[in-house]
């Protein structure tokens, strides 16, 4: 009996060691910075595993060698890893340099159904009253971070398909990256969107247009395009 106890505890430590050594762990900084980066959305695009990165940017994923995983943060160039050892991993993301017709004044994105794809993060995220273990576990506190990714995610979609370049573009007479501008400087956010319907979008871009006319030259131009544009 000792035997198949002591059989039982190796199998059991082995399982562990294994299942550790699938869990790739790194640290996600802004390129040229020291700065760590929080709310990266991972994903291993072999398995569709996904994690996100905690504030001060760690992160860790079931993967393994071979596969591919891809960094996401808004503001970010997205970046790719090609797995090929479980060792700690530095990644390191560089400022997006803007281009609003990749960004946020695309077409509309394709459709988003997080609960659909990521069933096991909405599972995960769940808290409950008699188990103390879902209210602390870094697992479930990382799905309910993913679970509001998702959320943002979602909105941003909604807001693209209803502030989208070519309903801007056919109320105002502005076109390339003075459209774009506008667009940036004016775009709405989720709340408006939910509590306002086509008609009052429409107002709205007339009168955010008019207020962009009346803007000196120099302020036409976002912030974050001006800092780029001096570096």
């Amino acid at each position: 009996m000792k035997k198949i106890f002591s059989l039982i505890a190796t199998f059991t430590v082995l399982a562990q060691l294994a299942s550790a050594q699938n869990q790739l762990k790194g640290t996600v900084y802004e390129s040229g910075h020291n700065n760590r980066l929080d709310n990266v959305f991972i994903r291993d695009i072999n398995t569709k595993q996904v994690t996100i990165t905690d504030k001060n940017g760690n992160f860790e994923i079931s993967t393994a060698t071979g596969h591919t995983l891809v960094f996401n943060s808004p503001g970010y160039t997205a970046d790719t890893l090609y797995v090929i050892d479980m060792r700690p991993k530095r990644i390191e993301m560089a400022t997006q340099m803007i281009k609003l017709s990749e960004v946020n004044v695309t077409a509309t994105r394709p459709s988003f159904d997080p609960r659909k794809e990521y069933p096991e993060v909405y599972e995960k995220s769940k808290v409950y009253v008699l188990s103390p273990s879902t209210w602390f576990s870094s697992e479930g506190k990382r799905a309910r971070r993913l679970k509001h990714y998702f959320q943002t995610e979602a909105e941003q979609r909604a807001i693209d398909a209803a502030f989208s370049p070519a309903y801007v573009g056919s109320i105002v007479p502005l076109k390339g990256i003075e459209l774009e501008n506008f667009m940036t400087l004016y775009r709405p956010n989720y709340k408006f969107l939910r509590s306002n319907n086509r008609e009052s979008m429409a107002a709205y871009i007339n009168d955010s247009y008019k207020k962009y006319m009346a803007l000196p030259a120099d302020k036409r131009v976002p912030q974050a395009l001006k800092a780029t544009a001096a570096e």
